[in-house]
């Protein structure tokens, strides 16, 4: 893999992962537009990695406030029984999905009907509160374990697990930006689970020679590209809606149609 590769892979990986668009649908897109391979397991780690890191670096304000009793103990226990299904259900077909749910049309059909979904929720989407408390607070029971049972479908390439949470916690009646904020926080064990199991995988098989320099460079672009997804979508949904990536998820649609087939 070159650093060329290593730089666009990142890019793409940091991108996507975070912005309602599906990550899957453009991983497919990239080694057609370029003419690469299939970058492998130790590329697969490293961007994990990277967007992990993105993850835990914007929401190092509200990981210490869990961990430190600022925000309340319910929500911890929220956030880790809504993990609790994409967890058990990745153990259990995550293997499977990823071998025999790869086809451009089934990528191309779940990302056109998900963002039909997205534009559903963003439609009916409640109003930022006005109160100075942190919504986050407000999250209740059934909205967290109704977030956390979307983000298992997430496992359908073309689904985006941010845009089936976000759009979830939607119809949950959360605001738009606090479903975003929920959808990151609940996306970090689970993007911790994935990382960790590609390079436990990784360490089985080695790194393939010469690889370290370019890993290193596809770990610094998705930790960059994913924070700065994360920090966009959030301030963005603060006043705006999703109605841009719906319509960006059709054209990818599209394009997925004619470039993949």
């Amino acid at each position: 893999m070159t650093y060329a590769h290593a730089l666009v892979l990142g890019l793409v990986q940091g991108l996507t992962e975070f912005l309602p668009v599906s990550s899957s649908g453009h991983l497919i897109l990239v080694p057609h537009v370029f003419g690469w391979a299939d970058q492998g397991l130790a590329v697969d780690a490293a961007l994990h990695l990277g967007t992990l890191a993105a993850l835990i670096a914007y929401f190092r304000g509200e990981l210490v406030d869990l961990a430190t009793g600022a925000l309340s103990r319910r929500l911890i226990l929220v956030l880790i029984a809504a993990t609790v299904p994409a967890a058990v259900l990745g153990l259990a077909f995550g293997r499977t999905i990823e071998t025999s749910l790869r086809a451009p049309l089934l990528i191309a059909i779940t990302t056109a009907f998900w963002g039909g979904v997205m534009w559903a929720a963003d439609r009916r989407a409640r109003p930022a509160p006005t109160s100075a408390d942190d919504p986050i607070e407000r999250v209740g029971w059934g909205q967290g374990l109704l977030v956390g049972c979307a983000q298992a479908l997430a496992l359908i390439p073309g689904t985006s697990r941010s845009g089936i949470t976000i759009t979830t916690g939607l119809f949950a009646d959360l605001d738009r930006a606090t479903a975003a904020r929920f959808a990151f926080l609940l996306g970090i064990p689970v993007t911790a689970g994935a990382g960790l199991v590609k390079s436990l995988e990784l360490l089985r098989t080695g790194l393939p020679p010469g690889e370290a320099g370019p890993l290193l460079v596809a770990i610094l672009m998705s930790f960059i590209s994913g924070w700065f997804a994360v920090w966009f979508l959030v301030r963005y949904l603060k006043q705006r809606s999703l109605l841009p990536f719906v319509i960006y998820r059709f054209v990818l649609s599209a394009v997925i149609l004619a470039v993949a087939l």
